[in-house]
């Protein structure tokens, strides 16, 4: 986890990061530090047959703080949202996720019923030569490097269980105090298949780090409004 010192007058914020990635991709992310202090909880490596709630369950018990923000980036908005059984919250927020299975893209559920997700290679994002492969271009190239950075934990064990949890999330209602900001070019989770959200122009599947600023303004109004 990447601490700050504990400081009783500001708001305490806790970020889970995306499937696979790390503290890197909230580099861009600016709270202001006489309000605000922030955390940042690290990937676990979950247990044989360790079930998505008692997964949630042990990331919620590294929550230091009572009336703390939670904020989940795409797996981790799923996590943060079982998270919050466990933790009174301030706020729950979620960035590039979904709240149901419902507004997941048709190719995660039809992942789900034929368990397609067991033929995913995990091993394509183990190691950096084998995702140049699939560099064409300079544009390529740069997209490529923004997703390594995302992507920083190479434990297989745990991407493939992240992978299957998310594809096969039962969740069917949505926590009525989730607030959820997602980007209307998200290629990931389609904004079509989305509700209530609010929308960041142009924003990607990892709008987390380019577009830290929008982002960032987006969770205060939402923590102080």
């Amino acid at each position: 986890m990447l601490k700050a010192y504990d400081q009783p007058d500001k708001i305490p914020v806790y970020f889970v990061p995306g499937l696979a990635a790390g503290e890197e991709i909230f580099r861009n992310i600016r709270l202001p530090e006489d309000t605000y202090q922030w955390f940042v909880l690290d990937w676990l490596i979950p247990g044989k047959r360790e079930k998505l709630s008692e997964y949630a369950e042990r990331m919620a018990n590294r929550v230091q703080h009572e009336n703390a923000v939670l904020v989940g980036v795409s797996f981790g908005g799923v996590v943060a949202q079982e998270m919050s059984r466990y933790l009174q919250l301030r706020k729950l927020i979620i960035i590039s996720s979904v709240k149901t299975r419902q507004e997941m893209p048709r190719r995660l559920h039809y992942a789900r019923m034929t368990r397609a997700y067991y033929l995913i290679p995990t091993r394509a994002v183990l190691s950096a030569k084998d995702l140049k492969k699939f560099a064409i271009g300079p544009r390529t190239k740069k997209r490529l490097a923004i997703y390594q950075e995302y992507l920083s934990v190479r434990n297989r064990y745990y991407l493939d269980w992240a992978i299957r949890n998310m594809v096969c999330w039962k969740r069917t209602v949505a926590d009525p105090s989730v607030v959820h900001i997602h980007g209307d070019h998200d290629l990931i989770f389609p904004i079509e298949n989305i509700d209530g959200v609010r929308t960041v122009e142009n924003g990607t599947h990892v709008m987390i780090i380019n577009k830290g600023r929008v982002v960032s303004n987006m969770i205060r109004d939402i923590v102080e409004n």
